[in-house]
């Protein structure tokens, strides 16, 4: 598996012929927009930040776009989505938590979430998390001592952060114990590596 950074919330994970879009960019988002082929994209919020599902289109195939509670099987990829409340740009909306499994790694994209408090019926679906991405750069989503906290309760053998800026991840591996982690281009994990991990952070440079 291959996972690299494009920036905000998005992640491209690639695994043989298979690839995931997580919170693709949209065009008219205040952020640089993606755009890569995708066989799945995973919408969290509906707000052009993350919901750019037409970013991750290539020519005439489209993904297929996930987005919100349910399960959900595509091709290699099993999914399931449990939405949650929060505030975003001042507004209460729904934000959808994905479980995704592929190539036996069980990982958990948090989204856009503004809370640590998530139902604990909820967690408790999460299972053995491999991999964790959380969003650190407070405003809008978690802030860095909220970010910590969950990523430690939830107990993940690999944390990959999301959505900060310079500041906040300074300040992320600093609360968490990891100063010193080197930024790198991309991440290419098996089962076998994370399970060998325990609270590792990684930090993956913008594509």
């Amino acid at each position: 598996m291959v996972i690299t950074y494009q920036g905000g919330q998005c992640f491209k994970v690639s695994f043989g012929d298979t690839t995931i879009a997580f919170d693709p960019i949209a065009k008219n988002s205040k952020l640089p927009s993606t755009k890569f082929g995708a066989d799945v994209a995973f919408i969290s919020l509906n707000h052009p930040n993350f919901n750019g599902a037409d970013q991750a289109a290539h020519g005439n195939k489209a993904p297929y776009v996930v987005q919100g509670p349910g399960e959900y099987e595509v091709g290699e990829v099993t999914a399931r989505g449990f939405g949650v409340k929060t505030i975003y740009e001042g507004v209460e909306r729904y934000n959808t938590i994905y479980q995704v499994r592929l190539e036996d790694i069980n990982m958990i994209f948090l989204g856009a979430i503004s809370s640590a408090e998530i139902d604990p019926k909820i967690l408790g679906e999460f299972g053995d998390i491999d991999i964790l991405f959380v969003p650190i750069g407070g405003g809008d989503v978690l802030d860095v001592p909220a970010a910590s906290k969950l990523a430690v309760k939830l107990e993940a053998k690999l944390i990959i952060p999301m959505h900060y800026d310079k500041t906040a991840l300074g300040a992320f591996l600093k609360e968490i114990g990891a100063e010193g982690e080197v930024a790198t281009d991309k991440l290419t994990i098996k089962k076998k590596d994370v399970l060998e991990m325990e609270g590792q952070v990684k930090v993956l440079k913008t594509a």
